[in-house]
């Protein structure tokens, strides 16, 4: 099985990568780029953003195996190849999300950024301290990653409810679903967490108007993609004091401008994009068994149904 690895990696990750995947699959041929000799071998790519084109002319593609839970980059290539696309589905991942999720959270309800802010000044001042059972949490999007999180959540006593845009059902966790339902589900939230997918109909979601529909002084905490927030309304909401802090993990623009206003603002945390990061050592051994389905011609798992976009 001749299989194709790309993707916007330095160097020394895309051989770390090849030699995770070379010990996962080990009877495969692992090309870093196709040939006119080698183009028509290759069955299957393995991609984490490749370069827009970089998959055509494979003659004989069966599979894309993304290596990253998210898949608006990769599907935005007018030129990707019309063959199944596998998105990473990873529970180490997930349990990762998940932890970020409840620090951010904790840190959220517990005034722990105020008491940073409050250290920088010298201010000794306790702040009232309300029970996990007092506060709503609202996530949005309910795929893995936000199961995962609503488990973490709701096991210290947090009131969860979840939120999509289609439905379906999640054991012991409210599920409401569709625009008409968001606004008063923000108005009583006091933290709201986003894991949506980034598609045509969640891009700029979090807008002015979704942010005067929250609880004035509400928590924000972005795990998803920065394509979601419309910055400009995010830092008039901060500055005003509707939003009473934002966790910030992803951005429009990354890395996050040395001169980005979000940087300093002093009601924003920034992380770097590592609420979950890909461990290789997991992903690896998923790669492998959806490569053996395809050889076997058996089901794949985590495939992406493109008209909405994951």
């Amino acid at each position: 099985m001749d299989i194709l690895l790309c993707g916007s990696f330095d160097e020394d990750e895309r051989d770390a990568w090849l030699a995770e995947l070379r010990d996962a699959v080990p009877d495969a041929r692992w090309h870093l780029s196709a040939t006119a000799e080698t183009a028509g071998q290759i069955t299957a790519a393995v991609v984490a953003n490749p370069p827009q084109g970089s998959l055509l002319g494979l003659p004989n593609l069966r599979l894309i195996q993304s290596l990253w839970a998210g898949v608006d980059r990769l599907l935005s290539d007018p030129d990707l190849p019309d063959v199944p696309v596998a998105r990473m589905v990873d529970p180490a991942m997930s349990a990762a999300m998940a932890e970020t999720a409840l620090w951010a959270t904790l840190s959220l309800h517990r005034h722990f950024y105020d008491y940073a802010r409050q250290q920088r000044s010298h201010d000794w001042k306790p702040l009232p301290q309300r029970r996990a059972d007092e506060l709503e949490v609202t996530l949005l999007g309910m795929g893995q990653m936000g199961r995962a999180c609503a488990n973490a959540l709701r096991a210290p006593g947090y009131r969860v409810t979840g939120w999509n845009l289609h439905g379906g059902a999640t054991p012991g966790v409210p599920l409401e679903h569709g625009l008409e339902a968001l606004w008063p589900l923000l108005a009583r939230s006091d933290i709201v967490i986003n894991l949506l997918p980034l598609t045509v109909h969640t891009a700029d979601l979090l807008d002015q108007h979704f942010f005067n529909a929250l609880r004035p002084g509400a928590g924000l905490v972005n795990l998803a993609r920065g394509g979601h927030v419309v910055e400009a309304d995010l830092l008039q909401a901060l500055d005003s004091g509707q939003l009473g802090h934002a966790v910030l993990d992803v951005f429009r623009s990354e890395p996050l401008p040395v001169e980005h206003r979000l940087w300093s603002h002093p009601r924003v945390t920034v992380l770097p994009h590592v609420a979950a990061m890909t461990d290789m050592r997991s992903a690896a051994r998923i790669v492998a068994r959806n490569l053996q389905a395809l050889r076997d011609g058996q089901p794949l798992s985590d495939l992406v149904e493109r008209s909405r976009g994951y």
